[in-house]
């Protein structure tokens, strides 16, 4: 027999499994001698008060052995010589379009414009070190995409979009921990991720994909509005009816292209805002109301929004135990995103803080149309290049310096390789959002006691939330309004916002593609 229970325990009872045998069998009334086996399902923390409980849901065999998980991939052709679809870039989205295409018969040919996920490292550290930007290979391009070096966070809000189950499922079969089966906050981390997304490129060359690397994608074919094939940056023109367009959220030269060649794109809002950095101790100590975490809870995250004269100010990619990394796409912007290691042991924490933006804020960027949202981000990113020292250097404020409207007269060392310059933050930002930032922090160190210091240092800008372009698609067929055979998808395309959506909406434009040509 099997039983499912929801209860809460200690953190000590739901990391040992001795102590938490012995405290089912008593709260439950079980014979200790005919429970066989205690299975966590789901595991959550819940710190609303002290002390902190975890919340568990476990199956209990009684006088019956556990069913072992085995987690295998489902059977997939070989589709070498099948009909061919066009994904263009290798991040969650294409890869997982790639993944369904194979198992739907047809054989994807994945054009990415930069390196495998192992040659990536190479241009990460020129970044980091040498304040050196490869525009093909960075922390937003290359096999991958953004999520493999910026965290790989797996939870999402977007469930109600298709089945998060399978997508999990399927990255423990590539080699995640089934740890992200049973978290709240799944979480592979950044030093685990590459070799997942190896295992998955090895798995589509096997069945017969192709992905083709260091080959930017200049310009669709198109005639009669349908589409016929591409044209890459290295002279080659390949074939195909079918696009599935999954570039990511700063292909600002895909979308230059789309604009160019006529075909309808959309300024699409997207948040702004700087990225800071505590003592990750300090956010353990608010969030676990106890001046030590103990071994037995994580690096303690935080979430917070707040309604500052109608726009959203809020926390964004929180990354406890983590560093903060530039993600610049082209020389001349500085760009910061964070990540953490699969254990979370840094000694930071760092959250993005954002204020919500709208298409009236972009008013002076008019004249480029559905670009606007775009160079209106851009020009942040120069901007901060410039005031930075026109280097990979970080506009850097400590943050009661910030509130007080006072340029640090000195700084930390933070945990942002490239180094951090001393700006006053209204020298990047409009007032909208230096105003926003600024009240916004004053709410959040309300209900966060200790969280307004002079220690934690502001970094400038978190300017790649979401995409600030959308390609406009069907609903029903997610083609593209007015190119047939075209399918938008992903975060570049404005339909997802995160490892797991993407890969979600890839999916789902990989099945309804393939169902259009039968």
């Amino acid at each position: 027999m099997q039983k499912e229970l929801q209860f809460q325990v200690d953190p000590e009872v739901a990391e040992t499994p001795s102590l938490l045998y012995s405290v089912v069998t008593k709260k439950f009334g079980f014979n200790p001698k005919e429970i066989r086996h205690i299975e966590i399902l789901k595991k959550s923390i819940d710190a609303r008060k002290k002390p902190v409980k975890i919340n568990l849901k476990v199956k209990v065999y009684i006088n019956e052995d556990i069913e072992k998980l085995t987690i295998q991939l489902p059977e997939y052709p070989d589709v070498s010589n099948q009909d061919e679809i066009i994904i263009v870039g290798a991040g969650p989205a294409g890869l997982f379009a790639a993944l369904k295409c194979i198992q739907l018969g047809k054989k994807p040919i994945i054009i990415e414009r930069g390196k495998d996920v192992q040659a990536r490292r190479r241009d990460l550290k020129a970044i980091n070190i040498d304040h050196i930007v490869n525009e093909d290979s960075n922390y937003c391009f290359g096999e991958g995409g953004a999520g493999t070096y910026s965290d790989g966070k797996l939870y999402t809000r977007s469930k109600k979009r298709g089945d998060v189950h399978e997508i999990l499922m399927l990255l423990v079969a590539f080699g995640a921990t089934k740890e992200i089966l049973i978290d709240a906050h799944p979480h592979i981390g950044t030093n685990k991720l590459p070799g997942i997304i190896t295992a998955i490129r090895e798995f589509i060359i096997v069945h017969g994909g192709k992905i083709l690397f260091n080959t930017r994608v200049s310009e669709l074919i198109i005639k009669s509005n349908c589409i016929k094939g591409v044209k890459t940056s290295v002279g080659d023109k390949i074939e195909s009816e079918k696009i599935i367009l999954a570039t990511g959220h700063s292909a600002r030269d895909v979308f230059e292209m789309l604009f160019r060649q006529g075909i309808t794109i959309e300024a699409k809002p997207f948040a702004m805002g700087v990225r800071v950095e505590h003592a990750q101790s300090l956010i353990d100590s608010i969030q676990y109301h106890c001046p030590e975490r103990g071994p037995y809870l994580p690096p303690a995250p935080y979430s917070i929004v707040r309604q500052i004269e109608g726009r959203g100010v809020y926390s964004f990619c929180m990354c406890p135990g983590g560093i903060i990394a530039p993600c610049a796409t082209s020389p001349g912007e500085v760009v910061t995103n964070g990540w953490s290691p699969s254990k979370r042991d840094q000694k930071t924490a760092n959250s993005g803080i954002v204020v919500e933006l709208n298409m009236n804020d972009f008013i002076g960027f008019q004249h480029r149309g559905p670009l606007a949202a775009m160079d209106f981000q851009q020009s942040i990113e120069q901007k901060a290049w410039q005031e930075g020292g026109r280097s990979q250097k970080a506009p850097a404020q400590r943050l009661i310096d910030f509130m007080h409207g006072v340029q640090s007269k000195n700084l930390p060392e933070t945990s942002y390789k490239p180094g951090i310059t001393s700006v006053e933050m209204k020298s990047i930002f409009p007032d909208f959002i230096h105003q926003s930032l600024k009240q916004g922090f004053k709410q959040f160190g309300k209900s966060m006691n200790g969280y307004l210091t002079n220690e934690a240092v502001i970094h400038a800008p978190e300017s790649r939330t979401s995409s600030p372009v959308r390609i406009p698609r069907n609903n029903e067929s997610l083609e593209h309004v007015s190119i047939k055979g075209l399918y938008p998808s992903g975060e570049g395309a404005g339909y997802a916002g995160g490892i797991v959506s993407a890969a979600i909406d890839g999916m789902k434009c990989a099945e309804m593609c393939v169902k259009s040509m039968k």
